[in-house]
């Protein structure tokens, strides 16, 4: 049996016409930069996040280097994060000029842990402690961070708060959406997301209009009127094509991902029945909501060859991440080392994705669990 991680071709063949339909509006159109299919899907998102504005733009990574622009993050400035991430979260932090500060994360959410980040603010110098301008919570797998400590500490300081969202879109923290919380929220649209585009795509969430003005006008160069530059921005537009995609696929959304969350519940069941409790470690819900981006399970011992077996076998698996942003090459000039974030090292050493995707069957689930047996009865 073939499990692949992740089947775009059974999601498009439910929506086709629809995807065909709008796609042929655009072509006949011809109006693919911004316009009124941007602006639609824009209010459209606001609602599902429940917030009161959000601008569209070129992809997640550009959404986290806008919203750090417009908060005025640059050269000589701090913004803390956890080292558990997509490189994206740090790397947009270094493109703006600014240095990343890593905090550990909790072992069982994997999200930035309340507890290290205390700590860490508390071993800072005045200094430090002054040039931290911004916080950049990442919601993982689709599940929230704890986001009332991080708030609280963050009005504290004086820290803009910007929400990493990209994979936990719908995902929710004591009932409020992903993106609501802090000044800032940045969503991905890549293919694989669980609202995902034909390509790159991404957005910005905000409820203050100052913020969002600022936000629209950066998109655009800083032009504010055309060809009119009161600051400096970029080029961080959101195509018509990919929006009107994303608007269609919007309507599924709730569907897709109840469908996620059933097939968490399955594997749970399939998991506990074969009796791998003690092998095999399984997400834990922290939050209220978890829209279940990623199903990543965990192993103390022997994860790549239990990665390699289960391809031998046709099942798609994934390692999110391999290597911590600490010890990556390109911040070695932070002076980390192995070690210094502990619980990263082993996440990235001991996790496992498993396919979670809305079109998975039963049948193919329970083969994945069946070939996880096999490979610890070796």
């Amino acid at each position: 049996m073939k499990v692949p991680l992740l089947d775009l071709k059974a999601q498009y063949r439910t929506i086709k016409d629809r995807i065909l339909d709008v796609t042929h509006e655009i072509f006949e159109s011809q109006y693919f930069i911004l316009g009124p299919q941007v602006a639609a899907l824009e209010k459209k998102i606001a609602g599902y996040c429940h917030v009161d504005h959000a601008v569209g733009v070129s992809s997640g990574t550009d959404a986290l280097i806008l919203s750090l622009m417009a908060a005025g993050i640059g050269p000589g400035d701090r913004v803390i994060s956890t080292p558990y991430t997509f490189f994206a979260t740090a790397g947009a932090i270094a493109r703006v000029g600014a240095t990343p500060v890593f905090v550990d994360i909790d072992p069982d959410s994997y999200n930035l842990s309340c507890d290290r980040l205390q700590e860490a603010v508390g071993a800072m110098t005045a200094h430090q402690l002054k040039t931290v301008k911004a916080i950049i919570p990442v919601h993982l797998y689709g599940q929230c961070a704890d986001m009332d400590p991080i708030l609280e500490l963050a009005a504290a300081h004086g820290w803009v708060v910007i929400e990493d969202a990209a994979q936990a879109i719908g995902a929710e923290y004591k009932g409020r959406r992903a993106g609501s919380m802090g000044d800032y929220g940045c969503f991905s649209f890549f293919p694989s997301k669980n609202l995902g585009a034909f390509g790159d795509g991404g957005i910005v969430t905000a409820s203050d209009p100052k913020v969002w003005e600022q936000l629209e006008i950066m998109r655009v160069h800083g032009a504010s009127p055309k060809y009119y530059h009161r600051v400096v921005g970029g080029n961080f537009r959101l195509d018509a094509l990919q929006a009107a995609i994303v608007a269609v696929k919007l309507e599924f959304l709730d569907g897709w991902t109840a469908g996620r969350q059933d097939n968490a519940a399955r594997y749970r069941e399939l998991f506990a029945s074969a009796g791998l409790a003690d092998r095999v470690g399984l997400p834990v819900e922290r939050e209220n909501r978890h829209i279940y981006n990623q199903f990543v399970i965990r192993v103390d011992t022997g994860r790549d060859d239990l990665k390699a077996y289960l391809g031998e076998q046709g099942i798609g698996t994934e390692v999110y991440y391999p290597v911590p942003l600490h010890l990556q090459a390109c911040f070695s000039g932070l002076g980390h080392a192995a070690g210094d974030f502990p619980v990263s090292e082993r996440a990235a050493s001991q996790t496992l994705a498993l396919p979670i995707y809305p079109e998975l069957t039963g049948a193919q689930q329970a083969y994945v669990v069946e070939q996880i047996v096999a490979f610890f009865n070796r």
